[in-house]
């Protein structure tokens, strides 16, 4: 299949396609004589495999690391231990997100909902910020 089909198959679009064959997460395909790249089912399973990778948090070089892992042959106890890593850095992401919600929360309530920007808790925890 060219690669327009692809695209519309894995709801990629076809420049995304060419930068992750760019970056090697999708090996090169066979070209026709007219130039068209042609893509096979594996091409879709992987395909499938990197976005489905990018939307649990996967950097594209982690995905890379996972895609050489499991074409390796190496173990399920290192794709683990990445699937570990990963979750761990989310779990801090979402500590340090609920910091910064909480803050807001709290600087809003002290908002006293003036037209004064001088007076604004707001503002001046923004400005003291260095």
């Amino acid at each position: 299949m060219k690669i327009g089909e692809l695209s519309k198959m894995t709801s990629v679009s076809i420049d995304t396609v060419r930068y992750y064959e760019q970056r090697g997460l999708i090996p090169r395909v066979a070209r026709t004589q007219a130039g068209y790249r042609q893509y096979t089912s594996n091409d879709i399973t992987r395909l499938k495999f990197i976005v489905q990778a990018k939307e649990l948090g996967f950097t594209l070089d982690e995905i890379g690391q996972l895609l050489s892992i499991s074409t390796d042959g190496r173990s399920c106890g290192q794709i683990k231990a990445v699937a570990e890593g990963k979750a761990d850095e989310i779990k801090m992401r979402i500590q340090k997100l609920s910091h910064m919600r909480q803050i807001l929360l709290t600087l809003a309530e002290q908002c006293e909902q003036t037209s004064d920007a001088d007076t604004c808790p707001i503002l001046k925890v923004l400005e003291d910020v260095q």
